[in-house]
Order: structure tokens, then sequence, then C-alpha cells
């Protein structure tokens, strides 16, 4: 989950952190690309964002397909290989210390080029790989609050346009939906998709629930979340009904609860859309299961990562 700056507390150990950068670790100050970067001269590239647990980067291997898919997608040659990939996260963790209540940005651009020009073929050198790991918590007050969303005017767009599966650097839509959500008072944006039916949030994955059911998106117009996924496999391994398909604003307003799920604060809930409260403006028991089912998920995924390690 891409947080909002309501959501988490800014910890000064972060001004301390050594940054993996093309394969040295520098302290943040000196962690820097080039002007020439495809990443800063075009948004030209691909991202994860993983939560660590007990030392361990949560649901890795499903972030890794993700981001090798997109780099494929964009004929982007990352030029690590998923095993060396992983201990670089790794290596960052231990250099900082680290092994809970941690963020970690895997970002990876096209490489230097040498003229700022769209074409991939005046890319001059290797991709550009950083890893950013920081102290990074959503708060307890928010989570126990619920948040506000405000349905923007700007749209998930077609495949064709610019494919919304793809986790890329270049991002304007959603923060365009960002500004006008932030400038209404909301904490998240509710994006609509081409024909009117509710698609996604511009940093998180929209769900609501309904007479016992859940339902998300059809997830044509939105990324592969990685907590949207195993949400809905939860959801299916506890026999709760839950469905993928085309839902309108006018059913999100009576819905009995609504939340956000993503990487940063896994599912979050929310009290109000557009000015409708939702249910009675708590967080209700469907979230509070799946939220416990959710951190079940976890702790076996970092169980099997750990037995791997020892093995």
């Amino acid at each position: 989950m891409a947080q909002s700056i309501h959501d988490f507390h800014d910890d000064p150990r972060n001004a301390d952190i050594r940054i993996w950068v093309n394969g040295a670790l520098k302290a943040r100050a000196e962690a820097t690309v080039s002007v020439f970067d495809s990443g800063f001269v075009l948004g030209d590239g691909v991202w994860e964002g993983l939560r660590v647990v007990d030392g361990h980067p949560v649901f890795l291997d499903e972030h890794l397909d993700r981001l090798f898919e997109g780099a494929k997608a964009i004929a982007l040659d990352i030029g690590l290989d998923r095993r060396a990939l992983t201990r670089a996260v790794y290596d960052t963790l231990a250099a900082n210390g680290m092994r809970d209540g941690v963020h970690l940005r895997l970002m990876v651009s096209r490489g230097v080029k040498r003229t700022p020009y769209q074409d991939p073929r005046v890319t001059i050198g290797p991709a550009t790989v950083v890893i950013i790991p920081e102290h990074k918590m959503a708060k307890p007050e928010t989570l126990a609050r619920g948040l506000d969303l405000f349905t923007v005017h700007v749209r998930r767009g077609y495949p064709d346009v610019q494919d919304p599966k793809l986790n890329s650097h270049s991002k304007l839509n959603c923060i365009t939906a960002c500004i006008q959500a932030t400038a209404a008072g909301a904490d998240e944006a509710l994006m609509l998709d081409p024909h009117g039916f509710v698609a996604t949030c511009n940093s998180t994955h929209f769900f609501i629930v309904r007479r016992g059911e859940v339902w998300t998106s059809t997830g044509d117009y939105c990324l592969g979340g990685i907590t949207r996924a195993n949400v809905l496999r939860a959801c299916r391994e506890a026999g709760i009904h839950c469905f993928e398909k085309n839902f309108s604003l006018s059913q999100v307003y009576s819905a009995d609860e609504a939340f956000t799920t993503g990487t940063f604060a896994g599912l979050a809930p929310v009290r109000m859309i557009d000015g409708r409260v939702i249910g009675d403006g708590t967080p209700g028991p469907m979230v509070a299961r799946l939220q416990a089912l959710y951190r079940g998920l976890v702790e076996r995924d970092v169980a099997v990562r750990a037995a791997e390690q020892l093995a």
C-alpha cells in the first residue's frame, strides 16, 4: 500500500538509514541518481513496496513476480536475477539493523540516458536499482478511526492508454487524483473505471461489505494488488463469500462496511465516502475478521521464508 502523509509518524531514525544504490550502500544524503536517469527524466521504470516483519519482506515472491512481469512488459532489463535482488534486500535490512516496523521501496529505472529523450535506445548504462528501507508504521489512530474517501473525476484508464496493471514510476493520474482528494479534505481518492463503476483508490485497493459478502472491483482497471489477492484468498479459505464484480457508487454508499488494502497498512477501515457515513461509522466485524485472517497469512509467509533461510 502506498502511504498517505497522514498515515504514519515520521521516525527520526530514518535520518541515518543506508540506501542500496546499484550495489553500494550509501548514507541518505549521498544516495543520489543522475539527472539523466530514465526514472527522473521520464518516470521510466517499475517498483515495489514491501512490508518487513520479523526481519523478512512479506510476500516477497509475489512482489518479485510483479516486478519482473512489469519489467518484461516495458522491455526493461533489470540486470539482476531474483536471487541477487533478494540478497540485496536482506543485505540492506542487515546494514540498517531492521527487523520490524519497516517499509521498503524497491525501484528500478531503465538507467542513464545520453540525452533527455524518451527513446529507450538512448540509454547508455545498465538499469538503476535502488532500495530504500524506512522505519514506518501506519498510525494506530488512523486504523481505529477509519479513512475518509472522496470520489474524484480522474478515471482509471484503458490498458491501451496506460495499462493500470503496470506498477510504473509514472503515476501522474494517481497523483492528480490524490491532489483532488486532499483538496476535498479526504485521506484517499476513490477512482472509477471508464464505465463509471468503482475501480480502486489512488494508492490502495477498495472493498465493500454487503449482507455478509465481500465485494471488490473486477480488477480490470487496477494494479494486481498483492494484499488484495491475499484478502480474496483469506476469504475463500475461511468460506466467506467474496466477489470481483462491477458495482456503482450507489451500492458503495449503502454498504455495511468498506475498507482499503495495501502493503503498507494491510487492511484499513473506511469511515466515510463523499460525505456518506459507511455503516455506523466505526470499523465493522468483517473488517476485524479479515484483519486477523490476513495477519495469519503474513505469519505463514514469514515462517516459510525463515525456514528457507535456515535450510
